[in-house]
């Protein structure tokens, strides 16, 4: 296994749908030519889309490790790429201490003993840089647009060229590169220069058959029927400018909801209960209400 298991198009397109994964023709591409040119893939799209599932369902079909660096508000670069176990450092001291080794090393003998490798924490970044392994790792950097400028500049560097320093064991830089997927809900602008640096692919909510599909796979208990007009009422919501619209997780959970409701078809009582499942924001429930659940369901049964 590895990277020739995304040798073409359709073979992205096999192995993902082998994952349960239903990409379009656009990202499947993206995947390939992503993997050929050995860049980074950036996908940006609303929160629920599938994008983080796609690092994880490409790892899965090419045997790889999947290591994942997850974003956030205040996160830095020891935290992405190394620190020192300094609690191990410590007790070898003390060990040197106790049984006289310190004395007969010297001070900087025993300074130089503390920065190796043994005493190295490898974070996300690290790891699948110098990975060593024969299939590269999946390195996602999950939510990068929640990170800082600075971060975000380090990040490009590291990139650009797989190669990282650790000031006191020099530089590491990865014989084979990872394959890195970096996801975006578009909280804020990525830079131009990651973007220039990476391939680009805008995620988006599947269409009512792709999601029906998904309905059908992920949730098989679901009746057929009763999942097409899921579909058709998730879409018209989604239409609907939501604060927060829903994602392929919600359809789902909405779908698994109704059908433990021994619900076979969408009514406006058992749509008007089960609307926390698929809608997260009282907003969201109030504009669909106000909307008319009625009409939606309506044309959901056409469906």
């Amino acid at each position: 296994m590895g990277r020739s298991e995304l040798s073409s198009v359709e073979a992205v397109l096999e192995r993902l749908d082998e994952h349960q994964y239903l990409a379009d023709r656009g990202l499947a591409t993206s995947i390939f030519l992503a993997a050929e040119l050995e860049r980074p893939l950036l996908l940006e799209g609303d929160a629920g889309v599938g994008k983080t599932e796609v690092a994880k369902v490409i790892a899965a079909a090419t045997g790889a490790e999947l290591i994942r660096l997850q974003c956030y508000e205040g996160i830095d670069v020891s935290q992405a790429l190394y620190e020192w176990n300094y609690t191990r450092q410590l007790l070898h001291l003390r060990t040197a201490e106790a049984t006289g080794t310190a004395q007969d090393s010297g001070a900087t003998e025993l300074e130089d003993e503390l920065f190796t490798t043994r005493f190295l924490i490898r974070r996300p970044l690290l790891q699948a840089i110098d990975h060593g392994a024969t299939v590269p790792p999946v390195l996602l950097i999950d939510e990068v647009d929640r990170a800082d400028d600075e971060f975000e500049a380090f990040l490009l560097e590291a990139l650009s060229d797989y190669s990282v320093t650790v000031p006191e064991l020099g530089s590491f830089k990865a014989e084979k590169p990872p394959m890195v997927i970096i996801t975006s809900n578009r909280t804020r602008d990525v830079h131009d220069a990651l973007k220039r640096r990476a391939l680009y692919h805008w995620v988006e909510h599947p269409d009512f058959e792709r999601e029906v599909q998904i309905i059908e796979r992920k949730a098989p208990d679901v009746p057929a029927s009763l999942a097409r007009q899921v579909a058709s009422a998730t879409g018209q919501f989604r239409e609907m400018g939501m604060y927060k619209p829903p994602g392929i997780a919600e359809t789902l959970d909405w779908a698994n909801a109704l059908h433990l409701l021994a619900e076979t078809q969408l009514t406006a009582e058992s749509v008007d209960a089960t609307l926390g499942t698929l809608l997260k924001y009282r907003e969201d429930q109030e504009r669909a209400r106000r909307a008319g659940i009625e009409s939606v369901i309506e044309i959901a049964l056409g469906a």
